[in-house]
C-alpha cells in the first residue's frame, strides 16, 4: 500500500472516532451485573448446601427411636379410717353393751377369774356386780353361768340369773377352765389327770361323760386344751411338731378332732397353728383363725395355706365375711374388720372394763 493511501486511512479513522459520543453509564451496568451474578451464585450455593444438609439429618430424624415416655407415678392407696363409735357413758351397765356385729359383752373379770367382775343379766337387760365366785363363765344363750369356786375345786356350778340359785356338779380333778358349746347346752373341760389325759363333757341335767384319749401321733401344743367345733359335734386339739424346748410357741402339725360322743379321733386338719375356739372357724368352714408360730393368721382349711396375718387370733366370725376382735394393744378397742384385718367400725369400751378379760356373745 502507498504512503499516500495510510495517511489518507489514518485520517478517516481519527475523523470517525471523533464523531462518536461517549457511554457515561456503561461502567455502572456493568458493576451492577456482576454484583447480580454474584448474588445469584452465592443463593445456588446456599441451596446446595441445604439440601446437603437435610439429606444428610433426615435419615437421623426418621429412623431415630422416640423417646421413652416419663415412667407412671403409682396411684396413691388411702385405707379408709374405720368409723368410730362413741365411749359408753357413765350409765353404760344399765343397758347391754352392743358391739359392732350386733354381738353384746356378756362378762368382763380380771384374767384368771379372781376378784369381782361384771354380768350382763340378760332377762333384766343391764349389768351387775359379783363377787361371790372366783370364776365366772357365761353361756352364750340363756339365763345360765357356769361358776367356779377354789374351795370346791373338783366341782362346777351352774348359776341361774333368772333364780338367783346355784346347782353344783362334780366334774374331776386338774381341769381346764369351762367352755361352753355353741348352742349353750354343753360344757367342755379337759382334764390333765397323771394317770390319763382327755376331755369331759357334762351336760345340763349334771350327766358327765369323760373321753380318755390316748397317743395321736404327735404331741398336743401348748396349753393342750380341748375346744368346740363350731358344730358342735366334734372337739379340737392342736397338735405340735415340737423343735426344741427353747422355742416360746410350738411349731404347730395341724388340729386333731374327735368326736364328742364317744372321744375317737376323725380326722386331721393340717394348718400351722390352733384356733382360740368355736367362733374361730368361718360359718361354712372354708377359714379358720389360728395363733401361727409368731403372729395370728388366716388360713384356707382344705389346703393350710396361709391367707394373710391378723391382728388378733381370739376372734369371732359374725358373717362370713366380717370378724370381730379386741384390739391387742393400745385402748384395746373391739373392731369389726374384714378378713384381710381392714378396720371397718371401731367400738371403745368403758373405762371399767378396758383392764379385764372379756366375753362376748351373739345379742
Amino acid at each position: 500500500m502507498s504512503t499516500s493511501l495510510d495517511e489518507t486511512l489514518r485520517a478517516a479513522v481519527r475523523e470517525l472516532a471523533d464523531g462518536a459520543g461517549p457511554a457515561p453509564d456503561l461502567a455502572a451496568r456493568a458493576l451492577g451485573r456482576g454484583r447480580r451474578l454474584r448474588r445469584r451464585r452465592r443463593v445456588a450455593a446456599a441451596g446446595a448446601a441445604l439440601v446437603a444438609v437435610v439429606a444428610v439429618t433426615l435419615p437421623f430424624v426418621l429412623f431415630r427411636p422416640r423417646p421413652a415416655p416419663p415412667p407412671a407415678t403409682p396411684p396413691v392407696t388411702v385405707t379408709p379410717s374405720p368409723a368410730m363409735r362413741p365411749t359408753p357413758g357413765a350409765d353404760w351397765a344399765g343397758k347391754p353393751l352392743v358391739l359392732p356385729g350386733d354381738w353384746v359383752v356378756t362378762r368382763a373379770q380380771v384374767a384368771g377369774g379372781s376378784g369381782s367382775g361384771m354380768l350382763l343379766d340378760r332377762g333384766r337387760g343391764r349389768y351387775f356386780a359379783t363377787d361371790r365366785y372366783d370364776g365366772i363363765f357365761p353361756a352364750p344363750t340363756g339365763s345360765l353361768v357356769a361358776v367356779r369356786d377354789d374351795d370346791r375345786p373338783r366341782e362346777i356350778g351352774l348359776f341361774d340369773l333368772a333364780s338367783g340359785k346355784t346347782r353344783w356338779y362334780e366334774v374331776g380333778r386338774a381341769l381346764s377352765v369351762p367352755r361352753w358349746s355353741p348352742d349353750g347346752q354343753r360344757l367342755l373341760f379337759t382334764t390333765h389327770q397323771l394317770d390319763h389325759f382327755g376331755f369331759i363333757v357334762l351336760h345340763l341335767d349334771g350327766t358327765r361323760r369323760a373321753h380318755p384319749v390316748g397317743p395321736l401321733g404327735w404331741p398336743c401344743a401348748d396349753t393342750c386344751e380341748f375346744t368346740w367345733m363350731r358344730d358342735g359335734r366334734e372337739v379340737a386339739l392342736t397338735l405340735s411338731k415340737r423343735r426344741s424346748e427353747s422355742w416360746p410357741r410350738d411349731l404347730a402339725k395341724g388340729v386333731q378332732l374327735l368326736s364328742v360322743d364317744d372321744g375317737r379321733p376323725t380326722r386331721l386338719v393340717t394348718m400351722p397353728g390352733g384356733p382360740a375356739g368355736p367362733d374361730a372357724w368361718s360359718p361354712d368352714g372354708k377359714f379358720v383363725v389360728v395363733q401361727g408360730l409368731t403372729e395370728p393368721l388366716l388360713v384356707e382349711t382344705a389346703t393350710g395355706r396361709v391367707v394373710n396375718p391378723l391382728p388378733a387370733a381370739d376372734v369371732v366370725w359374725v358373717t362370713g365375711d366380717r370378724l370381730l376382735y379386741r384390739r391387742p394393744y393400745g385402748s384395746r378397742d373391739f373392731v369389726l374388720a374384714d378378713p384381710s384385718g381392714r378396720e371397718l367400725v371401731r367400738q371403745p369400751l368403758p373405762k371399767q372394763l378396758v383392764d379385764l378379760e372379756v366375753s362376748v356373745a351373739p345379742r
